[in-house]
């Protein structure tokens, strides 16, 4: 194995949610002239300095090995689609890194970002990869919450108004070393997310902060806005040009 750091990334895309509506999972929906999923693998192919990037699908799901066709013939390499997802994001993620273990070291880095999350910035990923540069353990995108936070009672009531200062709402991509998160993930199965396991092992991720724009599209709602973003981002492009 090589002493130099290489980067590889895990977009976990397993789940069978249809919360946006219509029968196909919230991944595999279309945005601006592709899909979902396209855009937020995109979004890592951008950078350069990302070797390789492992999609996880459900076992049998080959939509995605079709829609990325196109996309891995022009990142030759770079791009692998795995049918092996669990039932859960933790699962998922470690069949990733398990697709990716002979090709990495403990001190590699590990990029975990959401397939629902396609509006991804490269100004974030540099942050991200900036911040963390020699770091022992790794962080994660992040936003400092601004709103008040209520913490509702039984019957929708109001029980009381939260403390807000020192609280952050997480993101991804979640970029841990490869050692630190394999060990943290196979200790801890109840997590939700990359960093909770990281932190349930005893190790304290640094906090980076994202954009806006990376929210996680779950509603309707939340597709119509990415859709208006990404027009909005894409006009910008052609006046500046």
């Amino acid at each position: 194995m090589s002493s130099v750091e290489r980067f590889f990334a895990v977009v976990p895309a397993a789940g069978t949610g249809t919360r946006v509506g219509g029968a196909l999972p919230k991944q595999y929906l279309p945005l601006a002239g592709r899909t979902v999923l396209e855009n937020s693998v995109q979004a890592l192919l951008d950078a350069p300095w990302i070797d390789q990037a492992v999609v996880v699908v459900a076992p049998g799901d080959d939509r995605a090995a079709v829609l990325l066709a196109p996309m891995q013939a022009r990142f030759p390499g770079r791009l692998r689609v795995a049918a092996v997802g669990g039932a859960t994001r933790r699962d998922s993620v470690l069949a990733g890194l398990s697709q990716l273990a002979a090709q990495l070291a403990a001190h590699d880095w590990v990029l975990v970002h959401d397939a629902a999350r396609p509006g991804l910035s490269r100004a974030s990923l540099e942050r991200l990869r900036a911040t963390l540069a020699t770091d022992a353990v790794g962080g994660l995108l992040a936003l400092p919450v601004a709103d008040t936070i209520k913490r509702a009672a039984p019957g929708g009531r109001v029980a009381r108004t939260e403390p807000r200062e020192g609280l952050w709402q997480a993101q991804t991509p979640q970029m841990f070393r490869f050692g630190v998160l394999r060990e943290a993930l196979r200790a801890h199965p109840q997590v939700t997310d990359e960093a909770a396991a990281v932190e349930a092992d005893g190790r304290s991720p640094m906090l980076v902060e994202g954009e806006r724009g990376n929210f996680k599209v779950t509603t309707a709602e939340d597709l119509r806005m990415m859709q208006e973003l990404m027009r909005a981002h894409a006009g910008g492009e052609e006046r500046d040009g």
